[in-house]
């Protein structure tokens, strides 16, 4: 007879057998058990199995295959964040002597790692015209390796040429990255449209509501399966499993989120688009956003997020004054998820692309009546003098 405390870590007891649920199970661990020493495999690849439980448990290995399939994309790593999925890419594709692209309109955390980290080991970081479409051959070099993509961009939501700025990324042998997403990786085919490698942060539409922190990156080739596999693994990019089996929860109910999010927010932003306080709504559907003939061309649908450009010499003042007079608006980053949220923006870096003469306040419509929104924006714009041009 074993003693109790060896008991406690061998038992003979265990639940019966047969129990089958609609749900993954959330499966945590650090070690993995093989079943003999002649079948142990220290291997970050899928094939391989379970080797470790940084590189993924069947919760996590799930998400990715789910992922993967929704993008029609060849294989899908997890990672803590979407800044985190950012990173894989650039260090996964860029070697010292390398030059990399990025729209100017792209994610600030992505611009603010391409002007640290990269430059920091020799890479050379350009920011490009976000609308420049085939133009951007002009600016390739030989020494370019990696082009990013962002349609639409962060707060200016410019909708770029994404296939003819893969054509001509490929005519010079480089890859181009997309961060996809604002299209949750399905109203948006980025594989379909000559994208080599995609990244969401899945913290956004994946989850849908603002209780996980997680990304992806999906590949297409078997080539690039073994960069950003191999950087992943090197990395240590470990994600919580608790976090995958929200996000595959979130999956459940995505379609139907998406459809409702889409109808609210074109419904919030057209009506906006009527009111003489706001100079431009810059929602992806409405003509009034930059490219927005390209967004009808790729796109299969919009999302939650847009902002609009006050008029040119609208005071700051005033603007904060509306945003803290929302009530079903909260203050915060992020969107995606079933909250309502604004942000002002006043100071934002750009070098090309279309200037805007007034300050911009981003929104994501969540899950509230859209009427009820409309009437929150209409007393905030009152509240703080904002009802005339």
């Amino acid at each position: 007879m074993t003693d109790w405390t060896t008991r406690l870590l061998h038992p003979s007891a265990g639940p019966e057998e047969g129990f089958e649920s609609l749900v993954t199970p959330v499966f945590r661990g650090s070690t993995t058990v093989f079943p003999s020493a002649a079948a142990i495999s220290d291997d970050w690849r899928h094939e391989a199995g379970y080797t470790y439980g940084l590189r993924g448990t069947p919760t996590t290995r799930e998400l990715a295959l789910r992922v993967a399939e929704l993008e029609h994309g060849l294989r899908t790593f997890i990672t803590p964040g979407g800044h985190a999925a950012i990173t894989l890419i650039n260090l996964a594709f860029l070697s010292a002597g390398d030059h990399v692209l990025l729209p100017d309109s792209v994610y600030g955390p992505n611009r603010r790692l391409a002007e640290d980290v990269p430059t920091r080991f020799g890479v050379e970081v350009e920011f490009y015209p976000p609308l420049a479409g085939a133009q951007i051959e002009e600016l390739i070099r030989p020494a370019t390796r990696l082009v990013w993509c962002e349609s639409p961009g962060s707060v200016t939501m410019e909708l770029q040429d994404v296939p003819a700025i893969a054509a001509a990324a490929h005519r010079h042998g480089a890859l181009v990255a997309l961060d996809n997403t604002y299209s949750a990786g399905v109203y948006f085919d980025a594989f379909a449209h000559g994208v080599d490698v995609t990244m969401q942060a899945l913290t956004k539409y994946v989850g849908g509501h603002s209780d996980l922190l997680l990304g992806s990156v999906t590949v297409r080739t078997p080539q690039a399966y073994e960069r950003v596999g191999a950087m992943h693994d090197q990395l240590g990019m470990g994600a919580s499993p608790d976090d995958c089996s929200f996000a595959l929860r979130g999956l459940s109910t995505l379609g139907v989120r998406l459809a409702a999010l889409q109808q609210s927010t074109l419904q919030v932003a057209r009506w906006l688009a009527t009111q003489p306080a706001v100079a431009t709504v810059l929602h992806p559907a409405l003509p009034s956003c930059p490219g927005h003939d390209t967004w009808r061309r790729d796109f299969s649908g919009s999302t939650s997020v847009f902002s609009i450009v006050l008029p040119e010499g609208t005071p700051r003042e005033a603007v904060i004054a509306f945003i803290d007079a929302l009530r079903l608006f909260r203050v915060g980053y992020s969107w995606g998820g079933v909250h309502s949220l604004a942000v002002p923006w006043f100071d934002l870096t750009r070098n090309h692309g279309t200037p805007r003469a007034g300050p911009i306040v981003r929104f994501n419509v969540g899950l509230e009546d859209p009427d009820d929104l409309i009437a929150d924006l209409d007393q905030a714009l009152s509240s703080a003098g904002l009802t005339q041009p």
